[in-house]
C-alpha cells in the first residue's frame, strides 16, 4: 500500500495554491488574515473540506466561511489553472477548532500542575 493516497497529495496541493492564492490575490476584508490548516479530500477526488483558522482576527468563523462561499467560483477557477486537474473538487470551508481546543486544554493541564505542586511538596532530603 503507498504511504500517501491520490487524495492526500491532491489536498497538499490545493492547500498549498489556495494558501497563496488568499496571501497575493484575494482582496476581500473578510478572508484577511485567514491561514488554511489542512484540506481532506474525498477517495473519488468529488469534494474536498478546507479547514481554515482565523487566528488574530476578530472577524467570526461563519463570517469568513461566507466570504469564502462568495469567493468559491473564483477561487475554483483559478485553483483549476494552477493545479491542471481533470475535475476540480467541490470546496466546501469548515473552521478548524484545534487550536482553540489546544489551548483549553493546555489551560486545564496547567491549573492541574498549579494545583498539583502547591498541595504535593516533595519531603526535605534527611
Amino acid at each position: 500500500m503507498k504511504p500517501y493516497t491520490r487524495a492526500d497529495r491532491v489536498g497538499g496541493q490545493i492547500r498549498q495554491a489556495l494558501s497563496d492564492l488568499l496571501l497575493k490575490n484575494i482582496s476581500d476584508p473578510r478572508l484577511e488574515g485567514v491561514s488554511i490548516s489542512g484540506v481532506k479530500v474525498a477517495a473519488d477526488l468529488k469534494s474536498a473540506r478546507v479547514y481554515f483558522i482565523t487566528l488574530g482576527s476578530k472577524r467570526s468563523p461563519e463570517d469568513t466561511a461566507t466570504g469564502f462561499n462568495s469567493a468559491l467560483g473564483y477561487v475554483k477557477r483559478s485553483l483549476a489553472k494552477r493545479l491542471g486537474l481533470r475535475y476540480m473538487p467541490d470546496l466546501k470551508f469548515f473552521p478548524d477548532d484545534s487550536f482553540e481546543y489546544g489551548t483549553h486544554i493546555e489551560k486545564i493541564l496547567k491549573s492541574l500542575k498549579t494545583e498539583n505542586g502547591s498541595n504535593n511538596s516533595t519531603p526535605e532530603k534527611q
